[in-house]
């Protein structure tokens, strides 16, 4: 039987898009995200968020002032179980005369999911010897540990800045010896870290309320640690609050604040300074941000009855 030509180009046709099809779906899966940084304006200032990674948070053990059962609802009604995948967020502002970075991420303190903030930073079309200024939130490693690898400073023409009362606390050979043995870490991981900008005269501690630059301050939050700061960012009639840990567990501790975590250093004062940011932010309309958001951890918050509701930046191109 002879077949006419159309049908036999027709034949040949339909095999090369069955192999086609074949060999798309035998394609490897990549399952990597790329390079995690978000960028927006507030007023004259540049304000990137970076992302280290996420770890996973078995918030039913670690959450406190609250029940197993109670964070298992509250996780379900935010499509969410434990353990929960957390965002470790860093902050880098450019107001226009200093490259400002809040929080370093982990670095290699916690692991193969988390130290990409110095990738993220690099993709965002800055390097670490650009940043003139590191501000901490508090010294825990994942907010600190990214200054510090392989025996050097990773960012070698920052001055680093924080809390004296954070300082005084963590890096101490006295606290580390007096620590009961399971947190002896916290201390031994801070002295690591911080020793060689200490060293090098890089290391500007600073006392409470304070203006660091134009346009940023540090206000004082004590509690989650002895030090911990929130750091005001505010340009044009434009404001921005970097909580820092104030928050841990969004799908818990916006509905209810005065839900505790273990890594607290003082339970009671962090829930009170949680509150009270929380209000202020609400009441006042201003952005917020926070180290364990959801990346990339923006938004702004809405008073809900006795709780509150988070609502994430909108996506922007900065066309």
């Amino acid at each position: 039987m002879r077949l006419e030509p159309s049908f036999r180009r027709g034949i040949a046709l339909a095999a090369c898009l069955f192999v086609s099809a074949v060999a798309q779906a035998a394609a490897p899966q990549v399952k990597t995200q790329a390079p995690g940084y978000y960028r927006m304006m507030l007023g004259d200032f540049e304000v990137t968020a970076l992302n280290d990674g996420t770890f996973a948070a078995p918030l039913d053990k670690l959450l406190s002032n609250t029940t197993p059962a109670k964070t298992d609802k509250a996780l379900a009604a935010a499509y969410l179980k434990n353990p929960v995948e957390t965002s470790v967020n860093g902050f880098l502002i450019n107001t226009g005369t200093k490259l400002i970075l809040v929080d370093t991420g982990a670095g290699t303190y916690f692991g193969p999911t988390l130290g990409n903030l110095v990738a993220a930073l690099k993709a965002s079309g800055y390097t670490p010897e650009q940043v003139d200024e590191i501000y901490i939130t508090h010294m825990h490693a994942d907010h600190i540990g990214g200054l510090f690898n392989a025996g050097k400073m990773v960012f070698p023409n920052a001055i680093v800045r924080a809390d004296k009362h954070e300082s005084d606390y963590w890096v101490s050979q006295a606290h580390l010896d007096a620590a009961p043995k399971d947190n002896k870490d916290f201390f031994k991981d801070a002295i690591e870290i911080m020793s060689p900008y200490i060293a090098a005269g890089k290391f500007k501690p600073f006392d409470g309320d304070t203006e660091l630059v134009p346009g940023i301050r540090a206000l004082a939050s004590h509690g989650h640690t002895p030090g911990h700061t929130t750091y005001i960012v505010e340009s044009q009639g434009q404001k921005l609050a970097l909580w820092g840990d104030l928050m841990h567990a969004f799908a818990v501790q916006f509905p209810t604040p005065s839900v505790t975590i273990a890594f607290d250093s003082d339970s009671k004062a962090a829930a009170v300074q949680r509150e009270k940011a929380f209000v202020d932010a609400a009441k006042n309309g201003y952005w917020a941000a926070a180290a364990h958001l959801p990346f990339p951890g923006i938004g702004h918050l809405r008073a809900n009855g006795t709780g509150f509701t988070w609502v994430p930046a909108n996506y922007t191109s900065l066309r």
